[in-house]
Formats: structure tokens, sequence, C-alpha cells
């Protein structure tokens, strides 16, 4: 399957099987439905690393029935289904997708005061402004995350000192397990650092829907919990300012970092942050320590935050920088990012194994820097560290 074989697009009607009651009870639709079908279909363009082979076929799903309907078609055919939304999460293999990639394309904003419902196929950026129109807060400091509102829940997406999970109420999810449309109380997500219930099981829930909390304080933002934040705002920690003012603080910082997509630069071809910051226990953190003490000396302290449980999280970035990988490192296609060291970027020619082979020299330099070992936030698809 190469990616020069010819695209053939399809427009298919065809009967959605029976499906389970919506959440408000209503009978799931079953007449005949558009349904977008590609064959031998490129997936790169879908992703915001712009890289990876074609799929041999692609569905473009524009209404949760839709969903439903193609997820069941793959499951009960046996075919291997990789769900794609905004593709800003995504690291596909140079071979491609053997098997039925399934894109998220629904629409839908429902904000009813400050409770705000999105189709997992919304734009996560603009769903933020939205909120920030209407002088809500809660999600502001989440501007310019790129990728699509159903992708929130399952990395529990979180930037500048807000994470989703302090705002996400319910979660619509098609169960694969049970073939039901489920909904999944806050309490019932297990989210945690960049985790979720639905990261931990990625082939059982197709998320559908995502339903909010948020905030309002009179057009104020919620309290602002990040330093770099805070110092730019000329505020304390813990302080609130306009959500407008706090969205715009944040979208100058993350376009510093490269962090807010612009076709035309190239530190942007990338899936954000590459690797999570690492959680250490106790033990692991004073091994680290040491090591930090031999390789820079006593005068040094790396960056350390409290992770609960006697664990200390500290900063992926910092440990690349000290292993001797500054910004703009390498010499091939793929390199890091010449604004941030966490990002690594597609000069333009690369293919996913000049990507793969970057990443695996990082993790590399930085465990045998620090004795810790970076993990890749990005999903890999047909491929691996």
């Amino acid at each position: 399957m190469g990616a020069g074989h010819r695209l053939r697009g399809e427009q298919r009607s065809r009967g959605a099987p029976p499906g389970p009651p919506r959440p408000d009870g209503r009978a799931a639709d079953r007449t005949l439905v558009p349904v977008q079908e590609l064959h031998d279909a490129p997936l790169a363009p879908l992703t915001t690393f712009r890289l990876g082979g074609p799929a041999t076929r692609l569905v473009v799903a524009t209404t949760d029935d839709e969903v439903i309907a193609a997820v069941r078609e793959a499951d009960e055919a046996g075919t291997p289904l990789l769900i794609i939304g905004g593709g800003s999460n995504l690291v596909i293999g140079d071979k491609g997708f053997d098997g039925t990639a399934l894109r998220i394309a629904t629409r839908g904003v429902e904000l009813r005061g400050s409770a705000l419902e999105l189709a997992a196929g919304e734009t996560w950026t603009d769903a933020v402004a939205r909120t920030v129109e209407a002088g809500l807060g809660g999600v502001e400091c989440l501007a310019g995350v790129p990728g699509s509102a159903g992708a929130t829940p399952i990395q529990n997406v979180g930037a500048y000192g807000q994470e989703v999970a302090s705002t996400i109420t319910e979660v619509v999810a098609y169960d694969r397990r049970s073939g039901e449309t489920v909904v999944l109380p806050n309490a019932d997500c297990g989210f945690a650092y960049r985790h979720s219930r639905f990261k931990q099981d990625p082939d059982r829930y197709v998320v559908l829907r995502v339903r909010f909390e948020l905030e309002d304080a009179g057009g104020l933002s919620a309290p602002v919990k990040y330093a770099e934040t805070a110092r730019v705002l000329g505020i304390e920690v813990g302080e609130r300012v306009p959500v407008a003012t706090a969205r715009e603080t944040v979208l100058r910082l993350r376009a510093g970092k490269g962090m807010v997509l612009d076709a035309a630069d190239h530190d942007t071809w990338s899936a954000g942050s590459f690797f999570t910051n690492p959680v250490l226990t106790a033990a692991e953190y004073e091994t680290f320590l040491a090591r930090v003490r031999d390789r820079l000396g006593d005068a040094v302290a790396p960056p350390a935050y409290p992770a609960g449980d006697g664990r200390t999280k500290t900063s992926a970035a910092w440990l690349i920088d000290k292993a001797g990988f500054p910004k703009g490192y390498g010499s091939g296609p793929a390199r890091i990012s010449t604004k941030h060291t966490l990002a690594l970027t597609n000069r333009g020619q690369a293919t996913t194994e000049d990507l793969l082979a970057l990443a695996r020299e990082v993790v590399a330099g930085v465990r045998d820097a620090f004795g810790v070992t970076l993990v890749n936030e990005p999903v890999t698809v047909g491929v691996s560290l």
C-alpha cells in the first residue's frame, strides 16, 4: 500500500445498524445516511506532524449515528480501527494503517448558562474562544491547544495550570464492549496527569460528546495557577484577570514556544509536547538528584513539583536540554523545535522514521545522563519508540 496509490473518493448511502438509544432516550437514527469513504487515503494531511502513510480505508463521520455505525461495522467485521479527531496527538508509521481510519467530524456547540456541551469533532481552540466570548472561566488557559474536543478527556489535556478534568462533568461515549452509548460522570473517567480511563483502555470507548461546567465570575478568569502566566500578567498566583486577557496571554506564550499551529512555521509541525513530565517516587527522585549533582554540580537544582503520594514531578524540557539536546538540535529533516525543547518537529521533508530516530536519541540521552526514561505523549500507530 504505497502513498502514491490513486485516491478514490466515494459517497455511499447505507443503512446504519440499529443503534442504541441516545442519552436523551430517543432511538438512534436508522435512516440511510451519506458517509464519505476514501480508499488508499493519505493520513499525513490529517495530522499536525504531516507524517504517516495511507489508510486502507478512510471514513468521515459527521454525526454521532455515523460514528457509531462505522465503529460497529469495523468491529463486526474484525477490521482494525483508527480513530482520528484533530490529529494533533498521532504519530502514524510510514507504512500507514491497514484497516479503517474513522475521522470524527461531528459538529455541535451548546452553551446554556455555564454548562457547555461539545460534539467530539469540534475544534477545541474555537470552543475555548466561544467560552471566553461568553465571559466564562475554566478553560481559557487551554487556548491554542490543537486538536478536537473529543480528544480532551482522553489525554486529560492540560496547560498553563488548567486541566479539563477540573471542568468536565460528563463524557458521552460509545462503549464498543457493550454496544451501547454510555454517559460517564467525571468520577468514573479515571482522570490523572495526562491520563484517563479512555487512554487506559483505548479500544473500548469512542468519545461522542463532552460536557463541562464552567465558572461565571463576572467575566473574570479562573484563579491563575501557572507562575509564568501570572508573571507575564503582572499578578500574583491565585489572582484573576479578565478572561479574554488570560486567553490572549496564553496564546502569546504558546506562540512564542511554537505551540500554536501555523502552516508557515515548521516549529508547529509537531504534536506539541512530545514527552510527558516524569513523575518520580521518593527513591527515584533521590537517585535522580544524585545524577544531577554528578553531572551539573551541587549548585544546580532541577525543577520539582509535588505530585502527591510522596512523588515529585520534574520537567522533561529541562532534562532534554541538560542532557545535551538544545532548541534546534538535529541536522536532518526531523529536529527539536527552535522555540521549545519539548517539541519534536517535521522540517518539511521528514518521514516518521526520521522523527522516531530523533525521539529515540533523546530518550537514550536523557536516560544515560539522569537515569530517567521519558515517555512519549502522542499515540503511536504501527510504530513504537
